[in-house]
């Protein structure tokens, strides 16, 4: 029975964690290939210690009760799917898409509605897009913004068409959506402890640095500040730290194998987008930005990326993980199929506004 339950462990973590294995066995053999241990530069280590602060602040707001109120007052009311698309199209803007489905899918789940399957699905498309707009929505966007030193304004303007795009896609689609809601009227809100505000104030302050306004040395100062208010905010997925980790030195060993540089911008857009299918959209815009001046057609590549397969952005495989979890899920396959679908549509979509806007030649 022991035994039994040690490889049931093992499968679980290989199912849950195969992309931290997959980027571990990458480096091992890349490292092997070219006979020397990775090197990791300010800029990457200093990307690794952002994402640990961000992932703890949020961790804290989440304790707080601060997020699981604010979700609960998008639900009471009416046009419930168009105000659940658009808290997680916003929320993944400040607090990553991966926190924001976090919130928004349980929540989405346990109302007594109709079509849950849809509302899940453009919620895990909202993320995608809404995060896409700040450099801190998303963990590719964090790394492009620190690689290639971009000002924040120009960050946002360049990808601004593509999320706003989809933003209103995504909102005419909620309001077609049809729900019924017997439930969510007169259930008690979420009470918000007073720790709250201060993780919100530490969350500016993290905001203030990633924009280059406060020095970097103070994010040191507030994940320290973020433990003392309450030690359960470093309950955060340590995996995905390493699995960067891992990545940034796959990279660097790459980078010493191929040297040539990739010349057209439309190529890079279709490349990075494309193989964010397989790899998923972080491990891509690592991989690309070492090949690549052009920063803008890399930035569009690998947030169009996040769209399509399950494995094209880890919110996609959050989003569906805690549908199919779901105790009252129904018709999983017809579920798996209509997330495709729309995913590869929204995919094709952001492929046609790029092809419009840039065109695939050099930009």
């Amino acid at each position: 029975m022991t035994e039994l339950r040690e490889k049931c462990g093992f499968i679980d973590f290989v199912l849950k964690e195969w992309l931290l294995i997959a980027s571990g066995v990458g480096l091992a053999l890349t490292s092997l290939l070219t006979m020397r241990l990775p090197r990791f530069s300010e800029d990457e280590l200093g990307v690794l210690l952002i994402l640990f602060a961000l992932f703890v602040t949020v961790k804290g707001l989440q304790e707080s009760g601060l997020i699981a109120n604010i979700a609960r007052r998008i639900e009471q009311g009416r046009a419930i799917p168009l105000k659940l698309v658009l808290g997680t199209f916003f929320l993944a803007m400040l607090v990553t898409n991966d926190a924001a489905l976090v919130v928004m899918v349980p929540l989405t789940l346990s109302l007594q509605i109709r079509r849950k399957d849809i509302l899940v699905i453009l919620e895990a498309l909202a993320a995608n897009a809404g995060s896409a707009l700040t450099p801190f929505g998303n963990p590719q966007n964090l790394y492009l913004y620190w690689h290639y030193q971009i000002p924040p304004w120009t960050f946002m303007a360049a990808i601004a068409p593509f999320s706003l795009t989809f933003l209103a896609l995504l909102a005419g689609a909620a309001l077609i959506a049809k729900t019924e809601n017997s439930a969510a009227a007169g259930t008690s809100l979420p009470a918000i402890r007073r720790i709250a505000w201060g993780f919100g104030g530490l969350f500016l302050i993290l905001i203030l640095a990633i924009l280059h306004v406060l020095p970097l040395f103070i994010v040191l100062l507030v994940i320290l500040a973020a433990v003392a208010l309450d030690r359960r905010a470093l309950r955060v997925d340590y995996a995905i730290l390493v699995t960067f980790l891992f990545f940034f030195g796959i990279t660097d060993n790459v980078r010493q194998v191929l040297t040539a540089e990739l010349h057209q911008a439309g190529h890079i857009f279709l490349l990075s987008a494309l193989t964010s299918q397989f790899i998923s959209n972080v491990p891509a815009a690592l991989l690309f930005a070492e090949f690549t001046p052009h920063w803008q057609a890399l930035l569009w590549g690998v947030n169009a990326g996040g769209f399509g397969s399950l494995v094209a952005s880890l919110a996609n495989l959050i989003a569906y993980k805690f549908y199919l979890a779901d105790s009252q899920t129904q018709a999983p396959f017809t579920f798996t199929i209509t997330f495709l679908a729309m995913g590869f549509t929204a995919l094709a979509i952001a492929i046609l506004l790029y092809g419009m806007r840039f065109g695939f030649g050099a930009m």
